[in-house]
């Protein structure tokens, strides 16, 4: 039997009531969760309480993790995932999403392509993946955001990596036509300061 991680110990401790060990994991994995519902919902309240929700289930639940199937990051951003998407249904905004006007302080550590450093440039590209298709802005999240493989992606969302790959696929060629006077040449997006190019798949 393989070794179990550390996140394994500590929600097996928490689901048998030790209230530290779930305040250990809430703390190593709140912000990746948090970053990715907001950039999904355009909402700090929104990811707010999908966070919140998403612990909570998992409180209540602990046995729903599966170590054989997934990471505990991979079931937190599926479960995150899962909210998001409620409430895009249950709002019927799965469509499109208001634009972004500012982006919160723990998102500035990487931008989806790459560092942005040109604050216009930066809200040009939060208003491009905000207006992409959920799926499509999902998978890129994922992807340029979080530093998912392929693989992990497809089990987030429960899908195939082919269909991840043609989701990235469509939401570069829609990023490129919309920042068109922002790149350089096919794949290099100008910023004024740097050069930034999109991670490969």
């Amino acid at each position: 039997m393989a070794e179990r991680t550390a996140d394994e110990l500590l929600l097996e401790r928490a689901g048998a009531g030790d209230q530290r060990a779930f305040l250990e994991l809430y703390e190593r994995h709140r912000l990746p969760v948090f970053r990715f519902a907001y950039r999904l919902l355009g909402s700090v309240e929104l990811a707010e309480d999908v966070t919140h929700d998403c612990f909570l289930s998992l409180l209540r639940k602990p046995g729903a993790f599966n170590p054989q199937r997934s990471s505990f990051r991979t079931y937190l951003f599926a479960a995150a995932r899962n909210l998001a998407f409620k409430h895009f249904r249950d709002s019927g905004r799965e469509a499109t999403l208001d634009e972004l006007t500012e982006e919160p302080s723990a998102a500035e550590r990487q931008q989806p392509l790459r560092r942005v450093l040109n604050e216009e440039l930066a809200l040009k590209v939060r208003e491009a993946v905000m207006s992409l298709p959920p799926l499509q802005r999902e998978a890129l999240i994922l992807f340029e955001y979080e530093d998912l493989s392929l693989n992990e992606i497809a089990a987030v969302t429960d899908t195939d990596v082919g269909a991840i790959k043609a989701r990235l696929y469509r939401a570069r060629e829609r990023l490129k036509r919309a920042l068109r006077p922002y790149l350089r040449g096919d794949r290099e997006l100008n910023s004024g300061r740097e050069i930034v190019t999109l991670r490969e798949a």
